[in-house]
């Protein structure tokens, strides 16, 4: 029986282990998996106890359960009516090669996806059977399932609550393998200290993971990002044929609220000649977590979006997106950009984006983002004459959000939207240089990319988004976007609000465009540019408090309110513990009956002893402990020679004892503790709450005692 209950607390462990990879999936969609897989795993192994010639091919039969609880709760539209078919192989090799990989290529928490939650249960079920076949040495026997919680924090770390809930609930399972194990009983020399430090590993793990949460230097996901595919043309390289057809229509959808734009792609890299876009691609998870450098309030917004004809792999986005419903892209998140392999056709999807709220006066005081990489990708080899232009069109201010503002109005007042069937092609320095100091007319993209570089030389970090405009239409209605819609804008990085969208062209084509900007961003943003003074009123903005110069703040003590609590609520529990399991013990002694009765009230005197602090080593006699007590210890001597007496007769005599030998020799136990209740109140307290004795010492006689005869119930 207790070979069983090793069994499965080994599976038990192996199972805990893999549910460390919830900040990887999430909690529910592992749960269903690792418990198949585990109720197999123990299946197997009930089945091979009661099946004795199988016990040889347990490993093998253990195996077998293990996959067909992964094909029923995972694979299971790859089966036909439940079972295995080639495509379930075929998954389950892709399992064991692939999805661990995939995994490290998507945003977390990651899409609960077969090819990428394989595994996990695949990771849970190699652990068991080799856990299984290790169970002869305890410790042996939990390296495979603390492999599998090394390689989870490797992929994400847990923290807070959850880390404390899960090395808690990995401690309950593996400390119920080693002290079921009987080879583990036998090699503990000290079993007293057992208690104390399992109490002590409790409370480290509480406050080791709520006050230094361990983030790992390296992460597995490092590097790991999905090979952008081949692009045959970029938007921004279309947007002046687009504009030569402006009546066809696009794509619809439909949203809660107005939108002002919708992206496409985002160009940060910049040599000169061609703009690309960032290679840091992944798998868009179930849902996305907003960027850490956006720290104003943030309302949800959500879109149905359809794409008939759709021929290109960038599809409609937003800055922010959380959330998609449809076909599986793939994102690169601090571009908002959205991505379907291949090339999307017919697509319909739903979107949910976060959108930042800030105040417009707030929005023009902000600095920019220091940290923003992509905004500072580079310019190539600047031509003569356009640093200095940038230095004249911000009037020397240093870089801020005014100053884009600034840069924004420089271009609207100075330069013209081509229309028409000629427009000007080319983002590149010769056709920037063009537009910048010659013909001063072009489309949004020649804006868009002058401003980014102008941007870059004053060190306001830019890049270029290129999508379409959003229509003004009641919440809930269709709108179609059309070819006339396509527009290139520059984006800036605002401390605290993230890529703040600008619009060069807006009052140079006097479309009457700006009642479409009257939500999110786009709202602050032209409320900003309004309430830009004129340039012979500009000053540069206060500058942002000096941390170093801020008064020290007291550190946040908050963290003390839990770890108090656990740390009262185990001091109770050892309070309450320690006698309630004393007593328990003394009732369980006190059914023994026959000679093993006299050795449970010997084992009994012994804790009492030791209880109060005497020092009773194993190879001590009753008669040798009571002439101690008779030198410098309690006044026990006495009941201490009776109970030699009466355990001579136990264990040499060779004869069952009456009833009465037990009672004589618990009495002896009792006037022991009368004569142990005469020292001082300390040391009656301590002795109640030391936790000694947890093994009986008298362990070896008694274990004598069993073998040479059969004790009555």
């Amino acid at each position: 029986m207790k070979a069983r209950v090793v069994a499965a607390l080994v599976v038990a462990a192996a199972g805990v282990a893999g549910l460390f990879f919830a900040p990887v999936f999430g909690l529910l969609p592992l749960f269903l998996p690792i418990v198949a897989v585990a109720v197999a795993c123990y299946a197997a192994v009930e089945l091979c106890t009661r099946v004795a010639f199988l016990t040889a091919w347990r490993p093998l039969v253990v195996l077998v359960f293990g996959l067909l609880g992964v094909t029923e709760s995972v694979l299971w539209p790859t089966t036909l009516f439940g079972l295995p078919t080639g495509e379930t192989v075929r998954s389950l090799v892709v399992g064991v090669t692939q999805s661990w990989q995939l995994t490290l290529q998507s945003t977390w928490p990651a899409r609960p996806d077969p090819e990428l939650l394989l595994f996990v249960p695949l990771a849970v079920l190699g652990a068991a059977v080799l856990g299984l076949e290790l169970t002869r040495w305890a410790p042996a026997a939990l390296l495979p399932s603390l492999v599998i919680v090394g390689f989870s924090q490797a992929y994400q770390p847990l923290t807070g609550w959850l880390a404390a809930g899960g090395a808690v609930g990995y401690a309950v399972v593996a400390a119920g393998v080693l002290l079921m194990s009987r080879e583990n009983l036998r090699s503990v020399r000290q079993p007293r200290a057992w208690a104390p430090a399992a109490i002590l590993a409790v409370v480290g793990t509480v406050a080791v993971t709520m006050l230094d949460p361990v983030t790992p230097a390296v992460s597995l996901r490092q590097n790991q990002v999905s090979a952008l595919p081949a692009v045959v043309s970029s938007p921004l390289d279309d947007l002046a044929a687009a504009l030569r057809r402006p009546d066809v229509p696009v794509f619809s959808y439909t949203s809660d609220g107005k939108v002002d734009r919708w992206r496409l792609v985002v160009l940060e890299g910049f040599d000169g000649a061609s703009w690309t876009p960032s290679s840091d691609f992944r798998r868009m998870g179930s849902t996305v977590s907003l960027p850490p450098t956006v720290t104003v309030p943030t309302v949800k917004r959500k879109a149905s979006v359809w794409l008939p004809g759709w021929d290109a792999p960038f599809i409609p986005s937003q800055s922010l997106p959380t959330a998609m419903t449809g076909p599986a892209p793939w994102l690169d998140q601090d571009a908002g950009v959205l991505l379907v392999p291949g090339q999307a056709r017919d697509v319909h999807y739903g979107l949910t984006w976060q959108e930042p709220v800030v105040d417009a006066a707030a929005l023009s005081g902000s600095g920019v983002d220091s940290h923003a990489d992509s905004g500072f990708a580079g310019v190539g080899t600047i031509p003569a004459g356009i640093s200095e232009l940038a230095s004249t069109a911000v009037h020397g201010i240093r870089p801020s959000f005014q100053a884009a503002l600034v840069l924004e109005r420089y271009l609207r007042d100075n330069y013209k939207v081509a229309t028409g069937a000629s427009l000007p092609t080319g983002a590149g320095w010769p056709q920037l240089t063009t537009f910048l100091l010659k013909s001063k007319r072009g489309t949004s993209e020649q804006f868009a990319a002058a401003y980014v570089v102008l941007a870059r030389i004053l060190g306001i970090p830019a890049r270029i988004a290129v999508g379409y405009r959003g229509e003004v239409a009641a919440p809930g209605l269709p709108v179609t976007v059309h070819n006339r819609d396509i527009l290139a804008w520059p984006e800036v990085a605002v401390a605290g609000v993230g890529w703040v969208p600008l619009d060069p062209t807006l009052s140079a084509a006097g479309s009457g465009t700006a009642a479409r900007t009257d939500t999110g961003l786009a709202a602050a943003a032209d409320q900003a540019r309004q309430n830009l003074p004129p340039a012979t009123e500009l000053h540069d903005p206060p500058m942002p408090d000096d941390p170093a110069a801020a008064p020290p703040t007291l550190p946040d003590f908050r963290w003390l309110v839990p770890v108090s609590l656990v740390l009262l609520v185990l001091v109770v529990l050892v309070l309450i513990g320690i006698p309630v399991a004393k007593g328990m013990r003394r009732t369980r002694r006190r059914r023994v009956t026959g000679s093993a009765g006299v050795v449970a009230a010997w084992a009994e005197a012994r804790d009492l002893l030791r209880s109060h602090g005497m020092s009773v080593t194993s190879g001590m006699t009753a008669r040798d402990v009571a002439a101690v007590c008779d030198r410098n210890g309690p006044p026990v001597g006495e009941p201490l020679r009776v109970l030699a007496v009466l355990l001579d007769s136990a264990l040499w005599s060779g004869e069952t004892l009456q009833g009465g030998a037990v009672e004589a020799a618990w009495d002896a136990v009792h006037l022991m503790r009368r004569g142990l209740s005469q020292q001082p109140l300390r040391s009656r307290l301590l002795a109640a709450f030391r936790p000694v004795g947890w093994w009986p010492l008298a362990a070896t006689s008694f274990r004598r005692l069993r073998s040479r005869r059969t004790l009555p119930a």
